[in-house]
């Protein structure tokens, strides 16, 4: 049996599902980075040896861990670990620093530009203000593991977030600052995905030509009283994937 530092073995003395525990073992490797980022994991006959567990159990948690968007299977070549990839589908609510810390990623966030600036006729409408009251726009560079995910443009209405423009370069979860000092709790979420292409302005930031095929999405979220943020995103394509299951 090959032996791997830091690998615990189910044990069926414990009440946890063998599956339960061969991915909790197998996500603790990813974390620690005794598996990095592209590289291949063992195969199944090999998982099954070091683990002491069948190949449907096995096969269990490596599909859980796919799922949750730590590795990839690449046919005829083996598993692979995933780089810096949002998986974005059917779940809660969440900041996207949230979201990296679920993929056990590390986030970060570049602030490109804070500024003020008149509501046009669509953000009005989306926030549900008049046309030209003013809003807070901030241009995040957004990254997991160090490497460029997307780019962030939000906007906010000015009046609920007294503070945030000073505050916007050591701003990292915008939903936690929003929380601790303007009382915001986000309760729902529209999404809008679309196909779109990397513009000029953000090609060099997020390391792609400028035309590039990318994921456009657009959120508008709420709280108590309404909407609170217009956020438009531009995704690398290949760092960010949307997965959904579908039921009859």
């Amino acid at each position: 049996m090959d032996e791997v530092p830091g690998l615990q073995r189910p044990d069926r003395r414990r009440p946890e599902p063998l599956w339960h525990q061969a991915e909790t073992a197998l996500r603790a490797l990813i974390e620690a980075g005794e598996w990095g980022a592209g590289s291949q994991i063992p195969n199944e006959d090999k998982l099954c040896d070091m683990l002491g567990i069948s190949r449907i159990t096995v096969r269990h948690a490596l599909r859980n861990l796919e799922e949750a968007g730590l590795l990839r299977r690449e046919h005829g070549r083996g598993t692979f670990v995933r780089s810096a990839t949002v998986v974005a589908g059917v779940r809660g609510l969440t900041s996207f620093t949230d979201e990296m810390h679920t993929l056990a990623l590390s986030p970060g966030t570049r602030l490109l530009e804070a500024r003020r600036l008149s509501a046009s006729v669509d953000m009005a409408d989306a926030l549900e203000l008049a046309p030209g009251d003013p809003v807070v726009q901030l241009r995040r560079l957004r990254l997991g593991n160090g490497l460029p995910i997307g780019i962030q443009t939000t906007h906010l209405p000015e009046a609920r977030v007294p503070g945030l423009l000073a505050a916007a370069a050591d701003v990292q979860s915008l939903y936690g600052w929003l929380k601790e000092h303007c009382g915001i709790t986000p309760l729902k979420a529209k999404e809008v995905y679309r196909v779109g292409r990397v513009a000029a302005e953000d090609a060099e930031h997020i390391q792609l030509e400028a035309g590039t095929p990318a994921f456009e999405v657009e959120r508008i979220t709420y709280d108590s009283r309404g909407p609170f943020e217009l956020a438009r995103s531009t995704m690398r394509a290949d760092r960010y994937e949307i997965r959904s299951t579908l039921y009859v």
